[in-house]
C-alpha cells in the first residue's frame, strides 16, 4: 500500500473524531494482527495529509485490555504515518498537576498484563531500545502549541501505564506515588512501545480528568468526573493537535525513524517466508539489503 497519510492522531476518551477534516476518507485496514479498533479516517488538515484512528473505537466500545495495539500501529504503518500524535485521559499524581491540566510526557512505567506488546516473536528476535520513548520535537511541539492556546501545561514526566479497567485502591494509588510519577492511565503501554518498533515517532498529550484516589480533599475517581472534565479538554485537544499538524516540525531530534537498525539480532537469511511476510511493513528496508 502506498503512503496515504504522514501524520496519525490518535484519539482517547472523549476524542473520537477531528473536526476541521477535508477530503476525508474511511478505510478498513487489514494487517497480520487483525483488525484496528475502528476504520481510519485518511484526510487532509492544514495541506497535511493526516490519519486519524479512535482508540477506543468511535463509539468507545473498546476497553483498554481489549485494544488491538498491533493492529492500530501496524495498520498505520500501511498507510505510510511517519510520526504519532496521541492523545489520553489520565489521573494525575502530584499535587501541582490539576484535572483539566494537560502534561506531555517523557517516560513510561509499563504495569499492565498480558498485553501484545510486541511485534516480533514466532522466528523473528529483536530488542528494541525504550530508554527514550517519546520524540522530543513532538513533544515540544504539542506543549507550546498548549501553551498558545492558553493551557495549563507539564512537559515531560512519567506516565504509569495499568491495565484496567477498573480503577487504582487506595493502596496501589500510593505505590505509584512512590514510584514518583506524573500520570496514570491504562493506554499508552504497549502503543508507545509498538510505534518505536514500527519507527514511528510518538508523542501523547495527556487530559487530566481526576486525582486518581490518592487525595484525600478530593472526591475518588468515577466515570461522571472523568466525563465532566474530558468534555471540558476535548475542545482544547482539539485545538493544540490541529496547531501542530499545521507547523509540524520539520527537524526531528530522535532516532525512532531508525529504532530497529540496532535491534534486530535475527541475521536476515535466518528469517522465514513467514515472518517476512508478516513483518513485511515493519522491517522490509531491512529484508531487502
Amino acid at each position: 500500500m502506498s503512503a496515504r497519510a504522514e501524520i496519525a492522531i490518535v484519539g482517547g476518551s472523549g476524542l473520537y473524531a477531528m473536526p476541521g477534516l477535508e477530503q476525508v476518507e474511511e478505510v478498513r485496514v487489514d494487517t497480520p494482527f487483525g483488525a484496528p479498533s475502528d476504520s481510519i479516517q485518511l484526510a487532509t488538515l492544514h495541506g497535511r495529509r493526516l490519519a486519524f484512528l479512535a482508540r477506543h473505537g468511535r463509539r468507545h466500545t473498546l476497553l483498554p485490555h481489549e485494544i488491538n495495539y498491533r493492529a492500530n500501529i501496524y495498520a498505520l504503518k500501511l498507510l505510510g504515518v511517519h510520526s504519532i500524535l496521541s492523545a489520553s485521559a489520565v489521573g494525575s499524581m502530584k499535587e501541582d498537576i490539576h484535572p483539566r491540566d494537560l502534561v506531555f510526557p517523557d517516560q513510561f512505567i509499563d504495569r499492565t498484563q498480558g498485553r501484545e506488546g510486541t511485534f516480533f516473536g514466532d522466528g523473528v528476535a529483536a530488542h528494541v531500545s525504550m530508554a527514550d520513548p517519546v520524540c522530543p520535537a513532538l513533544r515540544r511541539a504539542l506543549c507550546a502549541a498548549a501553551e498558545a492556546a492558553g493551557a495549563r501545561t507539564h512537559d515531560g514526566g512519567t506516565y504509569v501505564c495499568i491495565q484496567g479497567p477498573a480503577f487504582s485502591t487506595r493502596a496501589e494509588s500510593e505505590v505509584y506515588r512512590n514510584y514518583g510519577v506524573d500520570v496514570i492511565g491504562m493506554t499508552n503501554i504497549p502503543e508507545a512501545r509498538l510505534a518505536r518498533e514500527a519507527e514511528i515517532r510518538y508523542a501523547t498529550m495527556a487530559l487530566v480528568t481526576d486525582y486518581d484516589c490518592w487525595h484525600e480533599e478530593e472526591g475518588d475517581v468515577t466515570v461522571d468526573s472523568v466525563l465532566e472534565n474530558l468534555k471540558a479538554n476535548s475542545e482544547m485537544a482539539i485545538r493544540v493537535l490541529s496547531a501542530v499538524v499545521e507547523g509540524f516540525p520539520t527537524e526531528f531530534d530522535c532516532d525512532s525513524a531508525d529504532a530497529l537498525a540496532t535491534a534486530l539480532i535475527t541475521p536476515v537469511e535466518a528469517i522465514g517466508e513467514e515472518p517476512r511476510r508478516r513483518l513485511k511493513a515493519i522491517l522490509g528496508r531491512y529484508l531487502d539489503r
